[in-house]
């Protein structure tokens, strides 16, 4: 009888668990993209001098492999989120076989309760024909009423002591149950605040998505002519360290200053254009080549600083542009992901960089 909250409780945990596992997996799913987009970079070969880009004569062919790419990230992503559900059905199976170690331990406590009221009813069943049996002799003498009435209380003391022990299994059953229906509770709760969030972090990179090719779009009307040194690649704009900085140095010259303005009026104008609600940045990443800093350089001991301090450069002249400081965000790679191996010119020439990239925070 102590079990029937048990049995009766409607089994919640398929639902619950589907909305987990379906938060889970769509976080898996922004994590992998994130990391993907990170990580993700080619450049194209640049010589500094006058020639143009070629991008309006292929932008066509630039859409049709963001496509392509955008459909390959997607499959991927499907996939992860399979896997993701999977081990979030794991997790259930897990959580089940936890529940029915509860209602084992309830069984064997009620099992034990049953034991020792039976015993209760047969000590009581003692002492009543006791009381006959006292009731029925006559001639009783006092050692025999003395040694029943020391029986009595003995027989007294162990129900009272098996009263106790039955209290103690019910409190304890009582422990499990609430227990139990905490972690429920708790399940639910969770499940509830993810599912919001998830929903809420869809919803805004869904949204976001919408203003990337117009990012990108207007980024290549402003540059025109004058944009030679930056060039898209996916997701990104690689913009050619040689021309920002000098050799070694973190200041931006004066024709980096003028490109970097092209940028700046067009992210002043996504600014405006974005919705308030759509949390986004800019993300600024510095990369260096492989050559190692000059021991007593002046401003950077290693590559890892030089890169950091020229994609701040970089962020401080966007705002002084007029781009808000919120929608910046700098960081140095040094020289941990070049895009071209090799110590010839050439190589190292392509992995002195900064990029830029429209993302969610």
């Amino acid at each position: 009888m102590l079990n029937v909250r048990f049995r009766e409780k409607t089994n919640a945990w398929p639902g619950f668990v589907d909305l987990f596992s379906n938060l889970v997996i769509i976080l898996i799913f922004l994590l992998i993209l994130f990391v993907f987009l990170w990580t993700t970079t080619s450049v194209f070969n640049k010589n500094t001098g006058a020639r143009k880009i070629a991008s309006l004569e292929h932008k066509s062919q630039q859409q049709a492999e963001q496509i392509v790419q955008m459909t390959a990230d997607k499959e991927e992503a499907e996939q992860l989120l399979l896997a993701a559900r999977n081990a979030l059905e794991n997790q259930e199976v897990q959580i089940f076989n936890k529940h029915r170690q509860q209602e084992n331990l309830a069984r064997a406590y009620e099992q034990q309760i049953a034991v020792l009221t039976k015993q209760q009813k047969e000590l009581s069943q003692e002492v009543a024909q006791l009381k006959q049996m006292l009731n029925g002799a006559n001639n009783i003498n006092s050692e025999a009423e003395k040694e029943y009435i020391a029986t009595q209380d003995e027989l007294i003391a162990q129900i009272e002591q098996l009263n106790a022990q039955i209290a103690q299994l019910q409190h304890a059953l009582d422990l499990a149950e609430a227990t139990a229906e905490q972690q429920n509770i708790e399940y639910v709760e969770m499940s509830n605040r993810l599912n919001k969030a998830l929903a809420d972090k869809v919803a805004e990179l869904s949204a976001l998505g919408q203003y990337q090719s117009e990012f990108y779009k207007q980024i290549k009307l402003a540059l025109g002519d004058e944009g030679t040194s930056i060039k898209q690649d996916g997701d990104r704009f690689i913009v050619s360290s040689d021309i920002l900085f000098p050799s070694g140095s973190y200041k931006i010259s004066m024709d980096g200053q003028k490109q970097l303005k092209l940028l700046a009026n067009v992210i002043k104008d996504l600014e405006r254009k974005i919705p308030n609600d759509i949390d986004w940045i800019i993300r600024v990443d510095g990369h260096t080549d492989s050559k190692p800093v000059i021991p007593g350089t002046p401003g950077y001991k290693n590559n890892m600083e030089l890169s950091l301090l020229r994609a701040t450069a970089v962020v401080n002249e966007l705002i002084r542009d007029g781009v808000s400081k919120r929608r910046l965000i700098p960081s140095g790679f040094g020289d941990l992901y070049p895009v071209a191996f090799g110590n010839n010119a050439t190589a190292m020439q392509k992995n002195r960089r900064i990029e830029l990239q429209l993302t969610n925070k």
